[in-house]
């Protein structure tokens, strides 16, 4: 029998991961829910709070988004306000956290790809800060990225005092934005769904329940404190799609529209932050001011001809009267649809903190209400309804802006708990995610990465290679010789018949393993050398050939080995093999293997 034999140096200095178990990670992770959900609601009242100081001068945390806010005693000197916000915004975010800096997605993403799911404690903080002044002072941003930032870095700090293993980590981490979007839409499934399509590197049960556990938390900490009612109050005629087969090539064309100005609202964003830091370089204060002044510029012209600032903050009171029917003018949607775009690029470009979820809703239910009042005006037998165009335009937007097309479906079904909204709203998504990809490769989120080289995988992929059994690659055979035979005893001979490999025993343990090329090129060294074992390679592990690709992967990785020695039979209950040596697996092998397995992927 053939023992399994680590290599103790190695191991030494192997990096260890401490894994929860199933119990500690489930309560870690409501313990997220919990945070993500305060943490929703006392965000809500810290921009409250500035909003009502910087637009009223009133020092009241109550405010309610779903209302437009009413001209205060500042009258149109209110235009400032955005302006003086910025300096406040870039202090936090130059001194403290330049993480906090932008729509805060992007760097959850980096963090779990990039940087082990490691993100600084301080960034909630800061986040928290910068955002609520960002939108609170009046910029075009919304207030779902920086919760899901928040979350994800107190799930970060959490599973790192806890000593979390790497996946775990990441896990937690997804768990923790989930659990933010959840708790700021009060939309539990689509927050789960966010997580998968956008945070998470691996979908199973493992990874699921955590999340599934944070952010149904999240849902009832924020249905407590923040009442149980959707987002929006969708009246029940916008709800009423009238999704007939007439109306299907409508939300076709309505997808393909979405996806055009999804393209043009990401490069709008990167465009503007390119144009701000070749104008305006290495002067943060002034460009932030600059663009700010521009939204404050915006809002209160809105607000002299309109009647309402409408672009200002996350705009949910402006949605909600294009739900309602009360905002229905063809050109008033469309101006709000450009200037809104024009302000969320003045506000982000110049260096604001506040998500892109939010614009993106306002744009496709603005452009979604105009092309249905279009419709109706060419077509008034199909009796069109505007608002459930503008449902579909502000799914179809999301999904195709930020990428995340299941989570935009399913909340905006979340919003509207109508099930007849459904299939409009899968049809326009689904077109505009596809169409917006064969235009632009990159989402909102991913464009950011991409700028700065750290690019993020297209699809979470099935990697079925990953658990065949070792015994299933190919194996390179071997001699087997005793590690105290004399070096003569072994051959040199370029005879291509002889394996490349010789595997060293002593008694039932591998000692050693010796390559015939090296031992070519250093006969001194065997010849001063009085037995086989004083010149044999250690770096080395010995695993059955009933283990699976990624066991060795992970064995290699953490004992730093470049071979493996692989035992033919089963393992005991002690997992010694039972059996002989049935090859040598090498770096080279298992490089084949992957590629093999990744080929099942490419084009």
């Amino acid at each position: 029998m053939v023992t399994e034999r680590r290599i103790g140096g190695a191991a030494a200095g192997a990096e260890r991961h401490h894994a929860l178990n199933t119990l500690a990670l489930s309560l870690l992770s409501v313990v997220v829910g919990i945070v993500a959900g305060v943490g929703a609601f006392g965000f809500r009242v810290l921009i409250g709070f500035l909003h009502n100081l910087f637009f009223l001068q009133d020092l009241s945390w109550r405010y309610d988004s779903n209302l437009h806010t009413p001209v205060g005693p500042w009258g149109h000197w209110v235009v400032f306000a955005p302006a003086i916000g910025s300096v406040l915004v870039v202090f936090l975010v130059k001194n403290l956290a330049p993480e906090a800096k932008g729509h805060g997605v992007p760097e959850v993403m980096d963090a779990v790809y990039y940087k082990k799911a490691v993100i600084r404690p301080v960034v909630a903080l800061v986040k928290s800060m910068a955002s609520a002044l960002s939108i609170g002072s009046g910029g075009s941003v919304g207030r779902e990225g920086p919760i899901i930032q928040i979350g994800a870095a107190f799930a970060s700090s959490v599973g790192q005092l806890a000593r979390a293993s790497r996946w775990q980590l990441a896990t937690l981490v997804a768990a923790g934005g989930g659990a933010g979007i959840a708790a700021t839409f009060n939309t539990p499934i689509g927050g789960v769904l966010f997580a998968v399509e956008i945070l998470m590197l691996e979908i199973s049960v493992r990874t699921l329940v955590p999340v599934a556990l944070a952010t149904a938390t999240a849902t009832y900490v924020g249905r407590y404190l923040l009442g149980n009612h959707p987002a929006f109050d969708v009246p029940a005629t916008a709800a009423n799609v009238g999704a007939g087969f007439a109306l299907l090539p409508a939300y076709v064309l309505l997808g393909c529209l979405m996806a055009l100005v999804s393209a043009a609202f990401i490069r709008a964003i990167y465009g503007a932050e390119d144009l701000f830091e070749r104008f305006i370089p290495e002067r943060p204060y002034l460009r932030h001011a600059v663009g700010m002044l521009g939204v404050g510029i915006i809002a209160v012209l809105f607000m002299r001809f309109a009647g309402h600032y409408y672009v200002e903050g996350v705009g949910y009171a402006t949605i909600l009267d294009i739900l309602s029917g009360t905002l229905n003018g063809i050109f008033l949607l469309l101006a709000l649809l450009a200037l809104k775009l024009l302000a969320t690029s003045l506000t982000l470009g110049s260096g604001a903190s506040g998500g892109v979820f939010s614009p993106s809703l306002f744009m496709g239910a603005t452009l979604g209400a105009a092309y249905g009042i279009g419709l109706r005006a060419c077509l008034p037998s199909l009796h069109v309804n505007p608002a459930a165009f503008a449902l579909a335009g502000m799914a179809g937007l999301v999904a195709g802006a930020t990428g995340a097309a299941l989570t935009a479906i399913v909340m905006i079904f979340e919003m509207t708990l109508d099930y007849g909204v459904i299939l409009p709203l899968t049809i326009t998504a689904a077109v505009s995610y596809g169409l917006r990809r064969v235009l632009f490769a990159e989402s909102i989120y991913t464009m950011k990465l991409a700028r700065r080289g750290h690019y993020m995988p297209q699809a979470l992929q099935a990697n079925t290679h990953l658990v065949q059994h070792v015994s299933d690659l190919r194996l390179e055979p071997v001699q087997v010789m005793s590690a105290d035979d004399p070096p003569d005893a072994l051959e040199l001979s370029d005879d291509a018949h002889l394996p490349v490999h010789v595997v060293l025993l002593r008694g039932e343990e591998v000692v050693g393993v010796i390559a015939r090329g090296w031992a070519s090129g250093h006969e001194s060294r065997l010849k001063s050398a009085s037995r086989l074992a004083e010149v044999a390679r250690q770096d080395f592990i010995v695993i059955p050939g009933d283990e699976t690709l990624v066991d060795l992967l992970a064995k290699m990785a953490a004992f730093h080995s470049s071979v493996a020695v692989v035992t033919s039979g089963e393992r005991t209950a002690a997992t010694a093999p039972k059996t002989s040596v049935a090859g040598i697996v090498t770096q080279a092998g298992m490089a084949e293997a992957l590629a093999e397995g990744m080929a099942l992927f490419g084009d």
